[in-house]
């Protein structure tokens, strides 16, 4: 078993760059996209929801997140991504990289929508169920981020394993970009098609009742990247480093391989 397992480790090791790495860095880089996307586009709408929510009609500017909600909606979702790595983390040792890695996908596509339908009109009803969703997409973020690192570093040769992991963490700039493009052209559409006069001249009346739908759709666009790559997320085999080593099936392993 042994020496099978070696065999296994050797031609995994050897192998030349073929299309299954690249289609690997894609659809792991595809995971650290979404979760980048995901934890950093809350502080692109931020300002939004305080001059939806709290507005004061006797203030000069407009409303503004209390410091303790906006701490509360920035930071609940990294407290999520500890949980999550030490969670799935051990659950990935324990069920398989793939098995975990859909897991936590479909955790990270629920709780996207979810954040961006929060419930009621109600300022504390809604920063509330923001909070909560986002701990638990945090909690999927955490588990995805080592499962695709670690995917990539057990796909990949000895030769560029440095450069596939370094491609797939990459993907992490391309996702902060996403996120201030898709604002940009959502907030730009909206501006549009519902026009306002400024805040000086009309304080109420700046801020059209529209206004609400803009940080949902930015907040919810997060599970478009994540449900794009489920398929085939589901249809790559199970890392023959962990099947030899781990599962110590070393002829599944080379039968994987194969694929």
């Amino acid at each position: 078993m042994a020496r099978e397992q070696l065999k296994v480790l050797n031609a995994l090791d050897i192998a030349k760059t073929q299309w299954y790495h690249f289609t690997a860095i894609i659809i792991a880089g595809m995971g650290f996209f979404t979760d980048a996307y995901d934890l950093f586009c809350i502080s692109l709408v931020t300002k939004s929801l305080g001059r939806i929510y709290y507005h004061d009609d006797h203030s000069k500017k407009p409303g503004i997140l209390p410091p303790n909600v906006a701490a509360a909606a920035n930071g609940v979702a990294f407290c999520g991504t500890l949980a999550g790595q030490l969670f799935f983390g051990w659950l990935g040792d324990k069920m398989g990289r793939k098995k975990v890695y859909g897991m936590t996908l479909m955790l990270m596509v629920i709780c996207s929508i979810a954040s961006g339908l929060s419930f009621g009109k109600d300022p504390a009803a809604v920063m509330a169920t923001l909070c909560f969703f986002r701990f638990w997409l945090g909690f999927g973020i955490g588990g995805d981020y080592p499962l695709s690192a670690t995917i990539m570093s057990e796909y990949a040769n000895k030769k560029t394993r440095g450069a596939f992991i370094a491609a797939v963490f990459a993907m992490q700039g391309f996702g902060i970009l996403a996120g201030g493009i898709v604002a940009i052209i959502v907030s730009a559409a909206f501006n549009s098609a519902y026009p306002a006069r400024p805040y000086s001249e009309d304080a109420i009346g700046s801020t059209v009742p529209q206004a609400d739908y803009v940080w949902r759709i930015v907040v919810m666009f997060g599970a478009v990247p994540a449900a794009l790559t489920y398929y085939w997320r589901m249809k790559m085999p199970e890392t023959a480093r962990y099947t030899a080593l781990v599962a110590k099936n070393a002829k599944q392993a080379a039968a994987d391989m194969s694929k």
